[in-house]
């Protein structure tokens, strides 16, 4: 599993005092303005947020260093990471760049079904795109009657085929 996950993108500037727009790569942008420190460059560079606040689903974030509004430009389109272990995720919870690739089991048969593609979060549940080896897409609700068992350290997610899943 990568240590360093990809959770934003600085899209610009914002003012003329170093702040960027970032558009946040997380369940809420709440979440995102919460670190104290990111990283830049796949996670070698560390950078402090000195402020970050949510603005019109977006984030306006202070970087310490970057005081001009020259500064900040030489930042736009640069991913930001963050560190794995600077987040305690509920029990139950993953990150979804842990379970793409994941390969998908039918619980009742062991058949391999295809691979974990995508995951779509629609509000009331995520839903999990499931791409077949010949090339079909089936979209799986996450819910408790269909996800039997996470297991990103083992490689693979196993679920109830319910009849018109796969259809």
């Amino acid at each position: 599993m990568k240590q360093f996950l990809e959770t934003g993108k600085i899209t610009g500037t914002h003012g003329l005092k170093g702040e960027v727009r970032v558009q946040p790569w997380a369940d809420s942008p709440e979440f995102l303005a919460e670190f104290d420190e990111l990283y830049l460059d796949g996670g070698s560079k560390k950078i402090e947020i000195t402020s970050a606040r949510v603005h019109k689903n977006m984030i306006i974030m202070k970087i310490r260093g970057v005081d001009t509004i020259e500064d900040a430009d030489k930042l736009r389109n640069k991913v930001l990471y963050m560190n794995r272990n600077d987040v305690e995720l509920e029990n139950g919870a993953y990150f979804i760049q842990d379970l793409i690739g994941l390969d998908v089991i039918d619980d009742d048969t062991d058949e391999r079904l295809g691979r974990l593609d995508d995951v779509s979060e629609t509000g009331a549940n995520d839903v999990y795109h499931v791409k077949t080896d010949d090339g079909k897409v089936f979209l799986i609700p996450v819910i408790p009657d269909v996800i039997k068992e996470i297991s990103p350290e083992n490689g693979y997610v196993r679920i109830f085929k319910m009849r018109g899943l796969f259809d």
